[in-house]
């Protein structure tokens, strides 16, 4: 009898070229400064899907793109990395860009995301390619999904049986999410950072642990079983209904900070699968944005497991 296939993760979102502009010297608002530009892949469900086919798990992606030659650029590099991108949808509308200004140590000022072309991933779309679900051990949903779609992959999730874990994206997108849970269609796991927190509980949350915990159990009673919160440079806090544990940032030289968030999130979910407790995970997300942040690219490109192995040691 053949061996089944490994579990794989169905990662559904957003995917589009970063475009980012990185000053050279601080910041002077209001004029011309002078810097560099690059234009590389991006997109949150695209990095998460990425990281995680450079992590070793077996990674499906269903997202919109344009038939253009950034859309082209998109399928291939993906591709490339080892995420099956059979099911992307590709339409007659630009592909996604996200346009990121970064100061000169790399900490981002402004973004302005493009993304219009994923309106086109509607719950009928999404219905035809669900057939990736079967045999899923996560699934993974981005805030640049509409409110509908985002609700609908949420059911037909609950009704596979399968865990999403839901990444806000940002804070206007991290209220997507609240239809959905309005109609108890209700993630297994959210990944906010304070902000974003703040949005899903309809309140400002101060960065402390104490206010921290208090809004994790708010959406704790709604569902939620794990909320695990980033909080920067003061590393996160991973909560669910029995326990909660602060973990620290790990130290890094940092180049870019695009991306740490879907490094994150990737290789907590990696961990998972290979048997690791939540907290043990949450130090791998850790040491995979500590390596991200280290590089110019979303995706660090010397992410794998024997270099989440060295940073954890």
């Amino acid at each position: 009898m053949p061996a089944p296939d490994p579990p794989h993760i169905l990662v559904v979102g957003g995917a589009n070229v970063d475009i980012k502009a990185r000053t050279l010297s601080p910041i002077v608002l209001a004029t011309s400064n002078p810097g560099t530009t690059t234009q590389r892949p991006g997109g949150v469900a695209r990095n998460v899907a990425e990281n995680l086919a450079r992590l070793g798990v077996s990674t499906r992606l269903i997202t919109a793109i344009g038939r253009d030659a950034l859309g082209e650029l998109l399928l291939s590099e993906t591709a490339t990395a080892g995420v099956d991108v059979r099911a992307v949808l590709q339409v007659d509308a630009p592909t996604g860009t996200y346009t990121a200004v970064l100061d000169s140590r790399g900490e981002l000022l402004v973004a302005v995301a493009a993304m219009d072309v994923l309106d086109t991933l509607t719950p009928s779309a999404l219905d035809e390619r669900l057939n990736l679900m079967h045999g899923a051990a996560w699934v993974v949903a981005d805030g640049n999904l509409s409110a509908e779609t985002l609700t609908h992959l949420l059911l037909r999730a609950r009704e596979a049986g399968v865990p999403v874990a839901f990444e806000p994206v940002s804070v206007p997108k991290a209220a997507r999410l609240l239809p959905a849970l309005a109609a108890g269609m209700v993630p297994n796991t959210v990944t906010p950072n304070v902000a974003e927190l703040s949005a899903l509980v309809g309140r400002d949350v101060p960065n402390t642990p104490g206010a921290l915990r208090e809004a994790a159990d708010e959406l704790h009673a709604l569902g939620i079983h794990t909320v695990w919160i980033r909080r920067g440079a003061r590393g996160s806090l991973l909560s669910t209904p029995e326990e909660a544990h602060e973990l620290p940032a790990q130290p890094a030289r940092v180049a870019d900070v695009t991306g740490a968030g879907d490094a994150m999130l990737a290789a907590y979910l990696a961990a998972l699968l290979a048997g690791h407790s939540p907290r043990e995970a949450a130090r791998h997300g850790h040491a995979a944005a500590a390596l991200t942040v280290e590089s110019e690219y979303a995706v660090s490109p010397t992410l794998s497991p024997a270099a989440l192995r060295s940073r954890l040691g």
